[in-house]
């Protein structure tokens, strides 16, 4: 089933209920191969969003701006009712408003907004632990103001997602789900 582009549902499910989930509830896998979001339940893909992760690869080095791999959960949700394009600066919505760019404009600038899901490593020695940590590295799905980057590598280690997109994510999931991101 990988090959064909699909998840391999039932190897990310057991892993993922090793780190607690349980029947019914929804979690989400990125494929970094693929630079799709899928969000799943019961080993079923309920939706797939196309994202951009980092452009340097991937790695869990603290300053490497690359997207770790491994078991995650969101930690924290940030900016619910936030306008679509608000920038959050240091997890706070800065009141200003970006230009959301679908065609290939670049912004200068690696802007975070709309929402922020906060991810927080659960693998230790893989995401979680001194200089490796994607919580302490500020690691989050969120929304970009160059959308026309979507579907190709092109974050500094967050997984940037469309502004619509994110919002549907951010309403659809809690704080705990899971977040598994493979190569």
């Amino acid at each position: 089933m990988c090959d064909s582009g699909v998840l391999p549902p039932k190897r990310i499910l057991r892993k993922l209920q090793k780190f607690g989930l349980k029947p019914h509830e929804l979690a989400i896998v990125v494929k970094i191969s693929e630079q799709k979001l899928y969000l799943v339940r019961d080993g079923e893909i309920v939706k797939t969003y196309p994202v951009s992760t980092s452009k340097y690869g991937v790695g869990n080095q603290k300053g490497s701006n690359r997207t770790p791999l491994g078991t995650h959960r969101i930690f924290k949700k940030i900016g619910d009712g936030a306008k679509i394009g608000a920038i959050f600066e240091h997890n706070v919505d800065t009141g200003r408003v970006a230009t959301i760019h679908t065609d290939e404009t670049e912004s200068g600038e690696d802007l975070i907004t709309t929402r922020i899901m906060w991810l927080e490593g659960l693998e230790p020695g893989i995401n979680r632990g001194e200089g490796i940590d994607s919580r302490d590295r500020h690691i989050y799905i969120h929304g970009t103001p160059e959308e026309w980057l979507i579907g190709r590598p092109a974050s500094h280690g967050c997984i940037r997602m469309k502004n619509r997109d994110v919002v549907e994510l951010f309403n659809t999931v809690k704080e705990g789900t899971l977040v598994e991101i493979m190569e």
